[in-house]
């Protein structure tokens, strides 16, 4: 299989640099001096894995040769951008989406005919440099056919088994939105309390022994996000919240190594805008469109939108 990993963040590098070692891949990368690095020294990974992979990387959109996968790794603030960039290329590929949130899919299509893996990811590492990501959580990326495709599910086995092949955690399933809602549930409020308060996902998430616990507005938000998925007639994959707590538990046993910085706290430590309009953007909506009160997800949503203006306003003393 011929790979294209369009894209070349934390999650991007993650993929390209396991994936790399056992077929064919090209790098998209948004920076000619980023391709340049990869060109030279292959994608190093270090942490759970050691390793480095020889990649193929461009700048240049024109530049690729014919892929039959393109996994596309952008934020999802970018992705309308990426997806206008590929639009004609290798028309007998598949895109796989593997965006926080939800309505990537629909965004790709709109640029071409591609038939679509929707996926989701619980991987996470530190980007040290243009060639050099360290892997740190090494958990399942959950892929499957968007339907409006008609994406053959071999087709979605076949690359769930070839990152399982790479060292990489993959599960894929006949249908994904069960797993992509839980998700979108789960990151509305660990994304969202995060990037208000500044605290990386600890053990304060889960805690709701007393009035004042952090732990009571994450469950709450977490309701409020089940309660929209029920409308939907989704039965989701996993519960949010044992998600969560989970995650925290996980964190405290391995604290010697680092704590989690959900994305959105690490967009907004960067000044840069957030993923909110997928994710609890997204969720609030879809509670709108469903008839299903969110004000919890709503005044998140609308707290992190401000705080985004806030970067563009000078405050005088």
């Amino acid at each position: 299989m011929r790979v294209c990993v369009i894209g070349a963040g934390t999650i991007g590098s993650l993929i390209a640099g396991h994936v790399g070692r056992t077929c064919d891949v090209q790098v998209l990368t948004r920076r000619q001096e980023h391709a340049d690095a990869l060109n030279a020294a292959g994608q190093q990974i270090s942490g759970k894995h050691e390793h480095v992979a020889p990649v193929r990387a461009t700048a240049d959109a024109a530049e690729l040769d014919e892929f039959d996968v393109g996994v596309i790794a952008v934020k999802a603030n970018d992705l309308d951008v990426t997806a206008a960039r590929l639009a004609g290329l290798s028309p007998n590929a598949a895109m796989m989406t593997i965006q926080n949130g939800i309505g990537a899919e629909e965004v790709v299509h709109r640029h071409g005919d591609w038939p679509i893996i929707s996926a989701v990811t619980f991987m996470s590492g530190i980007r040290h440099s243009d060639s050099h990501v360290q892997y740190e959580l090494d958990t399942a990326t959950w892929m499957g056919p968007w339907a409006q495709t008609g994406t053959d599910y071999a087709l979605v086995e076949e690359m769930a088994n070839l990152m399982i092949a790479s060292g990489l955690e993959a599960e894929p399933m006949p249908d994904l939105l069960p797993a992509q809602w839980s998700k979108l549930i789960f990151n509305s409020a660990v994304n969202g309390v995060a990037a208000l308060t500044g605290l990386p996902h600890v053990e304060l998430f889960a805690h709701e022994d007393e009035p004042a616990d952090l732990g009571h507005v994450v469950h709450a938000l977490i309701d409020e996000g089940k309660a929209v998925a029920a409308a939907a007639g989704i039965e989701l994959h996993d519960d949010p919240w044992e998600m969560n707590c989970l995650a925290v538990a996980r964190g405290e046993t391995n604290k010697g190594d680092y704590a989690h910085l959900p994305s959105m706290l690490e967009d907004v430590l960067a000044q840069r805008p957030t993923e909110i309009e997928f994710i609890g953007g997204a969720l609030v909506r879809e509670g709108e469109r469903l008839g299903v009160p969110t004000p919890l997800q709503a005044a998140v949503y609308r707290l992190i939108k401000a705080k985004e203006a806030s970067w563009k306003v000078a405050v005088h003393r």
